[in-house]
């Protein structure tokens, strides 16, 4: 049995619902809008209580008192990609999932996005959201937390916003990054490349030195199934790797060239477990890997709000006895 129990928004995929389950959280319901990705999580946890509905919709009264909520609102309205239109982007979630903790008044929060909410055109807005939560009884914090500093093979900076109830915040600390530096391109994926027979994957293991760049999802507005913008591609191409595009399968023998990725191997490079298994097409399924939470940083940062909440709860426990 879980430790604790967690309502989960703009679930994806299940790269935040997949770490905060390994940090001790039951999942008592996960929203999504979309189908594939909600097929998704129903294939691979057929327990979990997915709904797919527009979170606009979704009231959260009978979760009242959760442990956590947590959620990886959209990013394009703070993305330095997009025009990082905020709160004047209609995609913009961070009034719902508001709404959301006024009517569950969970004991934590956690919320993720791209690094871009840290800049100073945000200022304003982050302070509105700290305000909105510290009126309901919340101690709120912004960090910047880097993927490859907790195993993941990727540079991934991701903002996280947490807010601990203020009779329990004392006990929260922020994760501490791995002391083992992250494995390179090469070395996370140089079984999956050699599977078709490709004699090449020596070679090329040793020109995949570094971690991967920041792997982008698109959105449906925009994006396909390839590895970014003209920068990004450069990246990938230092690392001997065709980012112009996702293969349907690995390198096969007598192979020349840069080779592409399928998505498995991006699902590898964002922490998925193998195991986890993609629904919907290539596209589709690139989409989910690339806009997902690394299970890896959510599971780091869940550990943190389990530790607190156990602390405080020993704390209570310790407190009635006496």
């Amino acid at each position: 049995m879980p430790d604790f129990a967690s309502l989960e928004l703009c679930a994806g995929a299940g790269g935040q619902a997949l770490g905060l389950e390994a940090a001790g959280f039951g999942h008592d319901a996960l929203v999504e809008i979309d189908r594939d990705a909600c097929s998704t999580l129903r294939l691979n946890r057929p327990r979990w209580d997915v709904r797919q509905q527009d979170l606009r919709e979704f009231s959260g009264g009978s979760h009242k008192g959760i442990d956590l909520l947590a959620g990886g609102v959209p990013c394009p309205p703070f993305s330095v990609a997009s025009k990082q239109l905020g709160e004047n982007d209609e995609r913009n979630l961070f009034p719902e999932a508001i709404r959301l903790v006024d009517e569950t008044r969970p004991k934590a929060v956690m919320l993720e996005n791209v690094r871009g909410l840290l800049d100073a055109v945000f200022e304003d807005y982050r302070t509105q959201i700290a305000n909105q939560l510290s009126a309901m009884g919340y101690a709120t914090a912004w960090r910047l937390l880097n993927a490859s500093d907790f195993g993941v093979p990727q540079l991934r900076p991701r903002v996280v916003f947490v807010a601990v109830r203020r009779d329990l915040s004392e006990h929260f600390h922020w994760p501490q990054p791995s002391l083992l530096p992250a494995p390179t391109v090469g070395e996370i994926l140089a079984d999956l490349m050699a599977a078709g027979g490709w004699e090449g994957v020596h070679h090329w293991k040793q020109r995949a030195d570094e971690i991967a760049p920041t792997l982008v999802g698109g959105s449906k507005k925009h994006g396909g199934p390839d590895l970014g913008p003209t920068r990004s591609r450069k990246a990938w191409e230092s690392l001997c790797v065709d980012g112009k595009g996702l293969a349907d399968a690995p390198p096969a023998p007598g192979f020349l060239g840069m080779p592409r990725l399928t998505v498995q191997m991006a699902a590898r490079l964002q922490g998925f477990p193998d195991d986890w298994r993609l629904v919907g097409g290539k596209t589709s399924a690139y989409r989910q890997v690339g806009n997902a939470f690394p299970p890896p940083v959510a599971r780091a940062v869940g550990e943190s709000i389990a530790s607190c909440l156990r602390a405080a709860s020993r704390q209570h426990v310790a407190v009635a006895g006496l």
